[in-house]
């Protein structure tokens, strides 16, 4: 766990960067598990979002990509049934 004026490691700061991209921790509980304050945690997301999309968006994005996965896969399912139905009524 970090310490008030210690440098934490880069391996370190990807850790918590990942964990909050790909994991979904919230900036607080990864703040409250590593002993780092939430504001150096944003401080190295707005460095890394630099020329790329923040990571609200990120998650907005990602959310909605798996809503229409869903949806694909719901519309796939009712075509394949109708198409089955089709083919019996021949």
């Amino acid at each position: 766990m970090a310490k008030k004026g210690f440098r934490i490691s880069n391996e370190i700061k990807n850790e918590i960067i990942n964990r909050i991209k790909n994991d979904g921790v919230s900036v607080t509980q990864a703040a409250q598990d590593y002993a780092v304050s939430t504001g150096t945690i944003y401080k190295w997301l707005g460095n890394q979002a630099k020329g790329s999309v923040s990571l609200l968006v990120h998650n907005k994005v990602k959310k909605e990509n798996q809503q229409l996965k869903e949806i694909i896969g719901e519309l796939t399912i009712r075509m394949s049934m109708e198409a089955k139905k089709g083919l019996s009524r021949s």
